[in-house]
């Protein structure tokens, strides 16, 4: 067996803070922090998402009345190289730190390895995945004053931030991962990263209907972390050749977080910070209030980086798996 099996660990308390354009999408009432300045009251793109990060954090240790001292373990990453922009928004926390990076994955990532760790230590953790749209796409495209063109196929990175503290009690129930397998494509082109996840998504779902037994009418909803539009309707087809009808619980948070027809986002959501905010402010609150009673979180990654894609390379792409269940 492949899944992971998770012993009484629970979300106990979870904050999220995003940017202008996400706080004007249909989500906006429901995240904790809405800052319309994009710069965070910093000089630099990369140090605004370190802001961003940091009041994510604080956000949730101030929330669940915990201080710095009470956690043993904090998980999580961005998009930028080296985690940057997360070493320095938890160097002044005082708390050990294991950095991730799983790009659009990493919030999924991230839930499933710090249930791990918080039911080893028996002791609180958090987990948090964070993006900056001017910060991506300095790294990965052009700086904004070149004013490059965007295609249809090309997701919006979210500026945004999600933290989750990791328990021993809580409303929501963490029982499941699923650590995905490096899948490719063979999709060279930088600007439609959801075709190049699709097939990582679909291998992951799979893997797990097959091993767990269940099907997709067996959840409430099912969230592919971010496949945007073009890669969600891959998947939903990927899945249809091995016999497996999605429904209408299947969604993607890259489609959920803005408006698709009020806002200019071409192909959708994505980013870390995209389903690491729509899950701790939209899910989470759903779960807490048993309005759903459970939720596969998938966490699509597109593996690619400057230097592979300036020499031709494929993108490779992974998807991990965690669900969630309401115990109200």
């Amino acid at each position: 067996m492949s899944i992971i099996k998770i012993n009484d660990i629970y979300i106990k308390e979870c904050a999220s803070v995003v940017g202008k354009n996400e706080s004007e999408g249909p989500l906006g009432k429901y995240f904790d922090l809405c800052e319309n300045d994009m710069r965070f009251g910093e000089d630099s793109w990369e140090m605004a998402e370190s802001e961003l990060t940091r009041r994510c954090i604080e956000m949730l240790l101030t929330k669940s009345g915990k201080k710095g001292k009470d956690v043993s373990l904090v998980t999580g990453g961005d998009l930028l190289n080296q985690c940057i922009s997360s070493a320095f928004a938890v160097s002044e926390n005082d708390i050990p730190y294991l950095g991730l990076y799983g790009a659009c994955s990493t919030c999924a990532e991230g839930l499933v390895v710090g249930a791990i760790m918080a039911e080893k230590l028996q002791n609180d953790v958090i987990s948090f995945a964070s993006s900056h749209f001017c910060s991506a796409e300095k790294q990965f495209r052009f700086p904004l004053e070149y004013g490059g063109q965007r295609t249809p196929t090309s997701q919006s990175t979210v500026t945004g931030s999600g933290a989750f503290l990791l328990s021993k009690s809580g409303k929501i129930k963490v029982t499941e991962g699923l650590i995905g397998r490096v899948k490719d494509g063979n999709i060279t082109d930088v600007n439609n990263m959801g075709a190049a996840m699709a097939p990582a998504a679909a291998d992951t779902l799979m893997r797990y209907f097959v091993e767990s037994g269940t099907k997709p009418s067996d959840f409430d909803v099912i969230a592919t972390g971010d496949l945007g539009m073009e890669g969600h309707e891959l998947t939903k087809q990927l899945m249809m050749t091995e016999n497996v009808v999605m429904g209408d619980c299947f969604t993607d948070c890259g489609l959920m977080i803005y408006d698709m027809k009020k806002q200019d986002m071409h192909a959708g959501g994505s980013g870390c910070g995209c389903s690491a905010a729509v899950t701790a402010g939209h899910f989470c609150r759903l779960l807490e209030k048993g309005e759903i009673k459970n939720l596969l979180l998938v966490g699509t990654g597109a593996l690619l980086s400057k230097t592979s894609a300036n020499q031709g390379r494929t993108i490779p792409a992974v998807a991990h798996l965690v669900r969630l269940e309401s115990v109200v």
